[in-house]
C-alpha cells in the first residue's frame, strides 16, 4: 500500500514565507488604522482602488440608485438565492434551544440564546464581485436577528457593484460601506471617527482580509479563518476525467494561490484528468488565474484503497470536498476533518458556492480540524444562568461550595458560600473556615 503523489505544488517553506510577508504587512496596516483613522482609510482606498468618495458609507439614494441598475432577472436570482439560505439558516436556527433545568431541588440552570449585537460583513468584489458572499454572511446575520449588521465591499472597476449592493440591502444589511481588504475589516473591527466598530468579523477574503481577522481575533470576535479558496475532489473511476478536471479549475480561478487537490484510486482517471486540465487551460477564461494557481498549487495524489484517501483527505482538511466515488455516504459517515461534502457527481462546489443554501464561508488551512463553517449559530451566543429558590437549597449548595473553595485556597470564594449557609441555613460557619460535611 502506497500513496504517490503525481503532481505536487510549491513546498510548505515557500508557503510559509509567502505567509510571513503577509502577516507583517497587515500587522503595520492595522496599527495606521488604529492611529491614524479615516485619514489612512482613505489613504489606503486610495492606493488600492482609486477610489475617495466623499463617504464611504453608501446613502439610502445611493443605494436606491445602484439597485435600479440591475436588471429584474438579476435581481430574481439573488432573491432565490437568498431565499435559499434564508430557509437553511431558519431550519438551523430552530435547533438552537433555550433551556432551564433544575438540577437539584430548588436549583435552576439554564441557557439563553442571544444574538450577537453588530456584525461585520466583508463581501470580496474586487477582482470578482461575489454576490453570494452578501447572502452567506448578511442573510444568515439578519436570521439570527442581529441588530446591527454592517456590510463593506471593494470598489469594482472603481464603484460600487450594483449587483453586491443590491444583495446586501435585500439580504438585511443595515449599513453598507464601499471600503475593502485590510483597510475593510480593519475599520469595521477598530472603529474609525465616521465608523462605529462591531463585535464580529465574518465573511471570506484573500490572504490579507484571512490575516487581517486573525491578528483581529480577540479585539472582536470572528467567524473563522477563510482565507484563499481551497477545492479537493476524491474521485473513482465512477466518474471521468472531464468532470474532475472541471471542478479543480472551477475553484482554482479564484486566485492565484488556491490550491487544488485530486485524491483517486485510479491512475487511469487521474492521467485523464490532467489530459483534460491541459485542454481547457486552452479555453477558459480565466486561466490566466486558474493556470497559474493550478501550476503552483494543484495537486494530484493516487492512492491504493479508499481507505487510504479517507486518511488523506482527513489529513488536508480541505475547504471543498467533492466527492464522486461508487462510495459516497461511506465518506459522508467517516469524513471529520473539510470545511463542506458535495457528494455525487450531480453537484458540486459552484452550487454550494452560489445558491443551494448551504454556507459558502467555510474553514481553510487545516481548520475544519475543529470548526466547521458559517452557520446561524456564530451568530448566536449562548449564555448560561442560575438560580438558586429555596433556603434549603441554598445551605446545600453553599455548603458543597465552600468545602470546595476550600480546598483550593479560595477563601474568599468560600465566604461567599459561607455566607448564605449562615443566612439562609441558620448554620455558624467559623469566618475563613469550610462548612462542616452534611449528616445524612
Amino acid at each position: 500500500m502506497a500513496i504517490e503523489y503525481l503532481k505536487k505544488g510549491i513546498d510548505e517553506k515557500q508557503r510559509s514565507e509567502d505567509n510571513e510577508k503577509v502577516k507583517k504587512v497587515v500587522e503595520d496596516t492595522l496599527h495606521r488604522i488604529e492611529v491614524k483613522g479615516d485619514e489612512y482609510i482613505r489613504e489606503l482606498s486610495n492606493k488600492f482602488d482609486n477610489y475617495s468618495p466623499p463617504s464611504f458609507k453608501l446613502s439610502e439614494d445611493q443605494i436606491t440608485q445602484l439597485m435600479s441598475e440591475v436588471s429584474d432577472e438579476d435581481i430574481e436570482d439573488i432573491k432565490f438565492a437568498q431565499k435559499q439560505v434564508r430557509s437553511f439558516a431558519e431550519a438551523q436556527l430552530k435547533t438552537l434551544n433555550e433551556l432551564e433545568v433544575e438540577t437539584h431541588p430548588g436549583v435552576i440552570l439554564g441557557h439563553k440564546n442571544i444574538p450577537v449585537q453588530a456584525v461585520g460583513c466583508y463581501v470580496p468584489a474586487g477582482k470578482f464581485p461575489m454576490v453570494a458572499s452578501a447572502h452567506m454572511s448578511v442573510v444568515t446575520a439578519s436570521v439570527a436577528g442581529v441588530p446591527r449588521i454592517v456590510a463593506t465591499t471593494p470598489p469594482f472597476q472603481g464603484k460600487p457593484n450594483p449587483a453586491v449592493v443590491t444583495a446586501m440591502k435585500l439580504g438585511g444589511a443595515h449599513e453598507i460601506y464601499v471600503l475593502g481588504g485590510m483597510q475593510g475589516v480593519g475599520a469595521m473591527a477598530i472603529g474609525t471617527e465616521t465608523i462605529k466598530p462591531v463585535d464580529m468579523l465574518v465573511g471570506p477574503g484573500n490572504a490579507f482580509v484571512a490575516e487581517a481577522k486573525r491578528q483581529l481575533y480577540g479585539k472582536v470576535g470572528i467567524d473563522l479563518f477563510a482565507g484563499p479558496t481551497e477545492t479537493m475532489v476524491i474521485a473513482d473511476e465512477t466518474v471521468d476525467g472531464e468532470i474532475c478536471a472541471t471542478d479543480l479549475l472551477g475553484q482554482a480561478e479564484h486566485g492565484y494561490n488556491s490550491p487544488a487537490v485530486m485524491i483517486t484510486n485510479s491512475r487511469k482517471l487521474a492521467s485523464e484528468t490532467i489530459n483534460e486540465i491541459k485542454r481547457i487551460l486552452e479555453i477558459l477564461p480565466t486561466k490566466d488565474t486558474a493556470s497559474v494557481s493550478w501550476r503552483d498549487y494543484g495537486e494530484i495524489i493516487l492512492c491504493d484503497t479508499y481507505e487510504e484517501m479517507l486518511d488523506k483527505a482527513n489529513e488536508i482538511a480541505s475547504e471543498h470536498v467533492q466527492v464522486m466515488t461508487d462510495r459516497d455516504d461511506w465518506f459522508l459517515n467517516n469524513m471529520t476533518a473539510y470545511g463542506a461534502l458535495f457528494l455525487g457527481a450531480r453537484t458540486n462546489v459552484a452550487n454550494g458556492d452560489k445558491v443551494i443554501g448551504t454556507n459558502h464561508t467555510l474553514p481553510t488551512k487545516k481548520a475544519g480540524r475543529y470548526t466547521g463553517g458559517l452557520w446561524v449559530g456564530k451568530f448566536i451566543k449562548t449564555h448560561t444562568y442560575q438560580k438558586i429558590m429555596t433556603d434549603e437549597a441554598a445551605t446545600k449548595i453553599g455548603e458543597y461550595g465552600s468545602r470546595l473553595s476550600y480546598l483550593e485556597g479560595f477563601i474568599g470564594h468560600a465566604e461567599q458560600c459561607n455566607v448564605r449557609v449562615r443566612r439562609f441555613g441558620g448554620v455558624n460557619v467559623e469566618y475563613g473556615k469550610p462548612a462542616a460535611k452534611l449528616k445524612n
